[in-house]
């Protein structure tokens, strides 16, 4: 398991979705995968499981608040709509992101096998020529970082595939950047796997700040935990 923070305030945990199989669910969880095919459950509820241990870890006294969604799904903690939270899962895979202080959307991504040429296109637009140097592996991996950050964009906005991802500006082998009001940052260099982190960036124009939680430990202090 590792937990990154991109910014102050924010923090991203990511680890093997079997660290939380099986774990008995928080109080505050016990509903969250009622009615789903026993696969997807788990999945939703190792997902939860991530999330409390992040918040364990960076705001205890958010640990036990319950997990809501508005109407476009995206989900919110109770009683603390300041704070943002997001999970993703993909093949075996689990992260979740908290940020104090506005939305946030984290999107972990396997790689497939091989990238059409046509997805290639229609994610990276006028930077899809930059790929064509790339072995089909490399290009595949590449095409997941991308799309990494382009989900976790319209994740951290709350639109999701409604918000087309795809028409999100992200260059080949950036690590960083800006869309409307939001900043992302890839950790290339920090995770195996693609991963791809999008919050409020406090300095975009027509940004207001939120107000803050209460007093807590100052970033400097953020938790990383190395992987294991």
């Amino acid at each position: 398991m590792t937990v990154l923070s991109p910014a102050p305030d924010v923090w991203v945990l990511v680890g093997p979705r079997q660290r939380w199989t099986g774990l008995r669910p928080a109080p505050a969880d016990h509903a969250a995968a009622d009615g789903l095919p026993p696969a997807r459950a788990a999945e939703r509820l190792a997902g939860r499981a991530a999330l409390r241990e992040l918040l364990r870890l960076a705001r205890p006294e958010l640990a036990d608040a319950p997990v809501v969604t508005d109407p476009r799904g995206k989900p919110w903690l109770a009683g603390h709509p300041e704070a943002g939270i997001s999970v993703s899962h993909d093949a075996g895979t689990v992260a979740a992101a908290l940020a104090l202080h506005g939305p946030v959307g984290v999107d972990v991504q396997h790689a497939p096998r091989s990238a059409a040429p046509g997805m290639v296109r229609r994610c990276l637009g006028r930077h899809a020529p930059a790929l064509d140097r790339l072995r089909p592996a490399q290009r595949a991996r590449e095409l997941a970082w991308v799309w990494s950050a382009q989900e976790a964009c319209v994740k951290a906005a709350g639109s999701g595939l409604a918000g087309r991802p795809w028409t999100i500006d992200v260059p080949a082998g950036r690590t960083r950047g800006r869309w409307r009001e939001y900043r992302w940052v890839s950790f290339r260099g920090q995770s195996d796997t693609p991963l791809s982190c999008a919050f409020l960036d406090p300095v975009a124009p027509g940004t207001t700040p939120p107000a803050p939680l209460s007093p807590g430990p100052p970033s400097a202090g953020a938790p990383h935990v190395p992987k294991g």
